[in-house]
């Protein structure tokens, strides 16, 4: 059996929880206003580049690819597909970050992490080849993608 609490409580205790709840929402105003913000000597060696950060260039599977089984097509079509958006997302990442981290920034961050989703799907592409047809061999070295200014 719960104990009701007699009305002044109530009152009381909606008004900690509403000035708990502006205490809380002041506090995310706060951090987001002060999101990128950075402390110490800031202004000119903090300012973004208008340079372009240059694109993404990445081999072409598909050239390389083998004839592909027919029973594989849809499956290679939609890795293929997975390819491309891969560097769309990482040219976008790649505009987005423009002056951020230091000079191994985009190597760590962005083509690093592209690689291994890359080697990834060019695996499935080879496993797919594989169930019906000579697995390709090779394919990996297409996954490292290079920054062209």
């Amino acid at each position: 059996m719960s104990r009701a609490l007699p009305k002044y409580d109530k009152r009381r205790v909606a008004f900690i929880g509403g000035a708990a709840a502006v205490v809380l929402s002041g506090a995310v105003i706060a951090g987001s206003a002060l999101a990128g913000e950075t402390s110490g000597q800031g202004g000119a060696q903090n300012a973004r580049t208008l340079a372009s950060p240059g694109t993404i260039t990445c081999p072409d599977v598909r050239s390389q690819l083998p004839a592909v089984p027919s029973s594989a097509q849809a499956e290679i079509d939609r890795n293929l597909a997975l390819l491309d958006t891969q560097i769309q997302e990482a040219d976008k990442r790649l505009v987005d970050t423009v002056g951020q981290g230091g000079p191994n920034f985009v190597q760590n961050a962005i083509l690093g992490p592209l690689k291994d989703k890359r080697v990834a799907t060019i695996d499935r592409i080879a496993i797919s080849i594989g169930r019906t047809a000579a697995k390709p061999q090779g394919l990996d070295s297409l996954a490292a993608c290079t920054l062209t200014k």
